[in-house]
């Protein structure tokens, strides 16, 4: 068995999520691919994939053993670019992922401009507003508008951004507009049943700390729905800054308690620990990070 081969196609079974589209990636039948992947296991003595007929997914083994199998190929990838005495063109395939909104204003563009620079780079980009195991769905890199509370994970921070409450100038006509946190309570809340949206919404000026209850009127978890609503005067919205600015920006929606601002978030890239990161994911980054950053500012 050619055990660095075998560590390759083990680590485009994980990155395509399937033993056929890793078998389609290395142009070869899926009986070999299945027949190395045995192999594989059978010399390691250990199982490294739970695979049913809908789904493969890591035993813990594996995990542990795919993030060796990436260092390992790095390091052959850097090797033979030094003996080429030249830079090794990023080339294959990235999965990159992003909330929904942000990924599609923000990622999309940026991912756009990469590969019209980089022609041998192919990028999936997930657009999903839920934090998955990048390991388990074979996720090269995401952005996290959360806490990081995974700590096997290497975070490259690209900025903050602002929580805002946002009525469209309809309802504030029709019901006030709130001067103190105390008003809200007599105010109606639409609300993204995402992350950081609780049934109370946390405020500070300065000093001041409040946390305040806003009875609901409707919610979703697409934050496009629940702008929407917003913009019909159906309530008073939370939103993070980004959600918001178009809108804002053409008159539809309008800052409440502008002095009182929500807590901000961190907004950072995250990778799974690797002591040598591979070309693709190294161009990437390099890419992506200082435009995200101008963008964030």
């Amino acid at each position: 068995m050619d055990k660095l081969k075998a560590m390759a196609s083990f680590v485009r079974i994980v990155e395509t999520g399937s033993l056929t589209a890793a078998a389609q990636r290395q142009d070869v039948s899926l009986t070999a691919v299945v027949r190395g992947l045995s192999a594989l296991e059978q010399a390691l003595g250990a199982r490294l994939l739970n695979r049913t007929t809908r789904r493969i997914a890591l035993t813990e083994e594996g995990r542990e053993y795919f993030e060796r199998c990436r260092r390992v190929l790095a390091d052959v990838e850097e090797a033979e670019a030094a003996l080429a005495d030249r830079p090794l063109a990023p080339a294959g395939r990235l999965t990159v992922t992003a909330p929904v909104m942000f990924g599609r204003l923000h990622v999309a563009p940026v991912i756009n401009g990469f590969l019209a620079a980089h022609e041998r780079m192919r990028v999936e980009l997930l657009l999903l507003d839920r934090v998955i195991d990048l390991l388990e769905e074979g996720v090269d890199l995401a952005i996290r508008i959360a806490p990081l509370a995974d700590s096997s994970l290497v975070a490259v921070p690209l900025g903050r951004t602002a929580w805002v409450l946002s009525a469209s100038p309809g309802y504030l006509a029709r019901h006030g507009t709130p001067t103190h946190p105390d008003d809200l309570s007599r105010h109606r809340a639409v609300r993204s049943t995402g992350r950081g949206s609780g049934n109370e919404w946390p405020l500070v000026r300065g000093a001041e700390r409040a946390q305040v209850a806003v009875p609901e009127c409707f919610s979703s978890n697409q934050v496009d729905a629940a702008l929407e609503a917003c913009v019909a005067g159906l309530g008073i919205g939370r939103f993070l800054a980004y959600q918001v600015r178009a809108l804002e920006a053409e008159g539809r929606l309008v800052r409440v308690l502008a002095d009182w601002q929500p807590p901000p978030v961190d907004v950072n890239l995250v990778h799974a620990q690797s002591r040598l990161l591979s070309p693709r994911i190294r161009a990437f980054m390099d890419w992506a990070v200082p435009r995200l950053r101008e963008r964030l500012g």
